[in-house]
């Protein structure tokens, strides 16, 4: 039962980003890193990764107010905790971010239209795109964590014969 789900056009309100800019980033910062480790080696070959060895990442969700500050060591991801400034940081809103992971538009076709900005080390930041670009991510769909979709998974687990 997968429903055609296209993510709709939002933007989270200013006041989130005013709170979201005094909270603390390791939480969301540790999340991500934790992700890509987690497809490192088996999505995300190591390889091409070579060239981000000691080299600082900042992703900028604008409009929630996150800034997440993060290297990559050519084991692993990890926080980065000092504020020297980033080899490359992308800045995008909360929603550009999703249609990216969920591959409903393509970095290129945000950058041109200037909703997704890549500053600092252009040659690093062209290795990124063109490394995630190679990558085969499964879909992500947003309509699977519906609460409908998430129940209708639920009992068929419920009425196999391996049970949940």
């Amino acid at each position: 039962m997968m429903m055609n789900f296209k993510l709709p056009d939002f933007t989270l309100p200013a006041p989130l980003a005013r709170l979201g800019d005094r909270l603390p980033q390791l939480p969301p910062t540790l999340a991500l890193v934790t992700g890509l480790n987690l497809v490192l080696g088996r999505l995300i070959p190591r390889e091409p990764l070579e060239m981000l060895v000691g080299k600082r990442f900042t992703i900028r969700v604008k409009d929630a107010g996150m800034t997440l500050r993060f290297g990559y060591n050519g084991r692993s991801f990890h926080p980065v905790f000092d504020p020297a400034p980033a080899d490359l940081t992308i800045s995008a809103k909360a929603r550009d971010f999703l249609v990216l992971l969920a591959r409903e538009e393509d970095p290129d076709t945000l950058f041109f239209d200037r909703r997704l900005l890549m500053e600092g080390d252009t040659d690093l930041g062209l290795l990124v795109k063109n490394t995630l670009d190679g990558v085969e991510l499964p879909r992500f769909d947003p309509a699977r964590l519906s609460p409908a979709e998430l129940l209708h998974r639920l009992r068929a687990r419920s009425t196999s014969p391996h049970g949940i």
